[in-house]
């Protein structure tokens, strides 16, 4: 680099260029997840809609049933509710799914299809909540661990 000025702004600008590369594949995968969690998310609240929300409740009563079911994976996976998380990080926007690593949002894509089963078979939400937070955990370190997950970063 000290022979030529020239070729030493090209390593830097070739290195910036990879580094962006990296960022943008990151990002992909990241929304390709939180998409895929949103998908399920479908799955989820429609299995909420058949067999938790009775026809005769008001809009404002349905949409607390979501909220809990919702509040109930998020206990289940990050350990707090939507608006514990929201009182702890009022510097951020958004909320704390959008915040998830990738390993978190596989999880909490497999944990809303769960769920859903689990509420068609009519289980109680605290026994879904002790199943809900197993598969979790077993899941979190599985893929915490995975030296393939870990080559995606």
């Amino acid at each position: 680099m000290w022979i030529s000025p020239n070729f030493k702004i090209y390593l830097i600008k070739e290195f910036q260029r990879l580094k962006d590369d990296e960022n943008d594949r990151l990002k992909l995968n990241w929304n390709l997840q939180r998409t895929l969690a949103k998908l399920n998310y479908q799955i989820h609240t429609d299995a909420i809609k058949e067999n938790l929300i009775p026809a005769e409740i008001t809009k404002q009563q349905s949409n607390f049933v979501y909220a809990s079911e919702a509040d109930l994976l998020n206990v289940a996976l990050f350990g707090m509710t939507a608006k514990e998380w929201r009182d702890t990080n009022s510097d951020k926007k958004g909320n704390i799914r959008e915040y998830a690593i990738i390993e978190q949002l596989v999880v909490l894509s497999k944990m809303e299809s769960i769920n859903a089963l689990l509420i068609q078979q009519g289980l109680p939400q605290n026994e879904r909540f002790i199943q809900l937070n197993k598969v979790a955990v077993v899941q979190m370190k599985s893929l915490i661990e995975n030296k393939a997950v870990k080559k995606l970063k």
